[in-house]
Formats: structure tokens, sequence, C-alpha cells
């Protein structure tokens, strides 16, 4: 099964109003798992607002020429240069991220636009549409999409500072998103998406009641995000109830018809029925997606691998690379293939990428591997 994390806003025009309370059982889950109200998400410390009026007030003091507080609020963030830390699995509320300094995409937006809102500067929260990565974590697919923020510059008469006109606020550096459609989303639609990030982490833990919770406000907040319908139907289906799965699945094809994730999803519970002729028409769309998704390629390639067929590994590794070249394990991949062909040289490069890539999760692993490579 899969569930998305992040995901694309959907149009609203061409949708039909669903009555979401068929989709509910709360009877199934505990009743008293805190979820924080969307206020609380992009609340800050009192202090934490007082320091960042502060250390913007000094900067300015320091300069000959001012600083537009969008442009100096993107050097305090500095985010794709290491003033944060990227924490992929870690969805956290604004204050959370500043205490901790770390985060994944999701965090930093509602972060910055925490702290936007304090110096009063304008933002654009945009839904990066990337190619669905399929990402395996605790026995489930994550499908991760992206999220980042622009500052806008100040609108109100009093400014006469003039310079660039919008700065990304992002992990990944800008040439790394360039080229994917970047959708405007409000703070609905954002708020949603966080309380289903939260919902698929929980849910990777084990933790079905919480998972129903965030899925549930979700839903609440924006009817017609179909990552959280789909997130909630995944939850059902791991509690056994697969006819309320199934019906919450096809609530959500009903909001968006060509939602892949949904019709994977849907496809296994027709398969596990032996539903053929259902499943034939589901699985057809799917086939043709499946050749886009570059864990199709690292599939083939670590079957070509262990198969000691290591120039056939090359070429899916490195099909998966122009995919997505942001995997570490992809770089892993082509390591170990150019190591077992006496490609030593290219072997110790993309080990070298694999660990820059990587989480410290498996940044300590690729380094000892590297070390022994360096030290044979």
């Amino acid at each position: 099964m899969a569930c998305t994390l992040l995901g694309c806003a959907s149009d609203q025009q061409a949708l039909r109003q669903i009555d979401q309370r068929e989709i509910f059982n709360d009877a199934l889950f505990a009743a008293d798992v805190y979820v924080p109200a969307p206020e609380a998400i992009f609340a800050l410390r009192e202090q934490d607002k007082i320091e960042l009026k502060r250390a913007f007030a000094r900067s300015q003091s320091k300069r000959q020429n001012l600083i537009s507080p969008h442009v100096w609020l993107g050097q305090y963030i500095n985010a794709h240069k290491g003033g944060f830390a990227y924490q992929d699995n870690i969805t956290r509320i604004a204050d959370d991220t500043m205490t901790d300094r770390q985060g994944n995409c999701m965090s930093l937006v509602v972060l910055s636009a925490s702290l936007a809102e304090v110096l009063n500067i304008p933002v654009k929260i945009q839904d990066i549409e990337v190619e669905p990565i399929w990402d395996r974590r605790g026995g489930f697919y994550l499908v991760n999409g992206h999220v980042n923020l622009k500052l806008l510059a100040p609108t109100d008469n009093q400014s006469i500072i003039v310079t660039k006109s919008e700065i990304l606020v992002d992990f990944l550096p800008e040439r790394a998103i360039r080229g994917y459609r970047a959708t405007v989303i409000n703070k609905q639609r954002l708020v949603a998406m966080f309380y289903n990030n939260v919902a698929a982490e929980a849910m990777v833990q084990g933790d079905y009641d919480t998972a129903y919770a965030y899925a549930k406000q979700s839903l609440e907040t924006d009817p017609y995000f179909v990552s959280g319908v789909n997130t909630l139907a995944v939850i059902y289906r791991h509690k056994g109830q697969d006819k309320l799965a199934e019906k919450v699945y096809r609530h959500g094809i009903a909001l968006d018809e060509d939602n892949l994730i949904t019709l994977y999803n849907l496809s296994l519970i027709l398969g596990e029925q032996d539903r053929l002729d259902e499943w034939a028409q589901v699985h057809k769309k799917l086939e043709l997606a499946r050749i886009a998704n570059p864990f199709y390629y690292f599939d083939m390639a670590q079957q070509a691998y262990f198969d000691k067929e290591y120039q056939h590994a090359l070429t899916w590794y490195k099909r998966a690379v122009e995919k997505a070249d942001y995997r570490h394990e992809f770089y892993f991949g082509l390591s170990r293939a150019y190591w077992a062909t006496g490609d030593e040289r290219r072997a110790k490069k993309h080990m070298e990428k694999a660990i820059q890539l990587s989480s410290a999760d498996n940044k300590h692993r690729y380094q000892l591997k590297l070390q022994a490579m360096q030290g044979h």
C-alpha cells in the first residue's frame, strides 16, 4: 500500500461535494489523541519573536544600505546551506523546528511562514509537482512530494528598498527543482498537508490511533485533499476494514479519477478479491505510469546486480539517477556496480555522492565502505 507525503492540489471547480461523514469511523480508534489546532502549528514563543525582530533591527543598524526584510529572512533561514538540518521523516510544528533546527520540507515551510508573519513579509506557498518518488519505509511505500515557500518583497508604501522580488526558501537548491511545475496553494491546503504528513509518519510507527486522528483532521481542514483520503483508506486497510477502505478509495477517485496512488491501492484490494475485470481496468492506467517511476529502474538494477549482471545493473542504476538524481541509494548502487566491474575510480566517486546525499542513518555506513575502498 502507498500513502502520500505532501501531494498535489486538485481543481476544486470540477469536484462535486461528497458527504465525508460516510468515510469516517471514529469507533475503530481511540478518542484521546491530541491534534494541534492550525494556529498551534504556526505558533512561536514570544521570546523567539522578540529575538527575531531584534536580529533584523541589528542587521539594519550595521548597514549603510538597508536590506529588505524578505532578503534578510532568507539569509537568516539559509536552508539549502545548512541553516536547518534536513530530516525527511520528521514533520514538526514551527516552534519545534525553531528549537531543534531540523525537520523536513514541510517543517521548514511552516516555520518560514511563521517567521515571515512576525516581520510582516508576504509569502507564496508552492506545491512542487515533481514526478512521484516511491520511498520504502516501515513496510509502506511513501510517495514523496515537495513543498516550498517564496518570501515576497514588502508591499507597503514606506518601503523604498529596490531588490529582488522573491526569495526561495527550500532545502533543495533552486536548480534542482527548475523545470517542475509549481502550484500556488493556500494556507488551508498547507495545513491539510501538514496533518497528512504526521498521519503517514504515525502509520509507519504502527500508531493507527494517531494516524487516524491526523488523517481525519486533514480532511476536515480540506475535504478535497485526495492524499488525505488515500491515507485514511490505508489506515482502514491496516485495521482489517477492507470494505470501508474500498469505499474511501472510491471517494478519492471521485475527487480525482487519475490519482495513481489511489488507483494503485484500490487495485490491491481488487486483486486480493479476484475481481479481475475491475483490476485489469485499473492496472492498465498504472502500467503506463510505472515506467516513469525511478524505483522501477532501481528495482531492475538491484535484480541485475544480485544476478551478477553488473553492466546491466549500471544501465538501470543510471536510468534511476536520471529520474531522481537526489536519491542516495541510487548512487550507492552505482558505486557497488562499478566496484564489481573493477572501475574503482567511479566506484569511489559515486560512494562520495551517496554520502553527500544521505541522512545520518546511512552516512556512517557509506563512509565505512568508502574507507574500505580507499584502503584497498
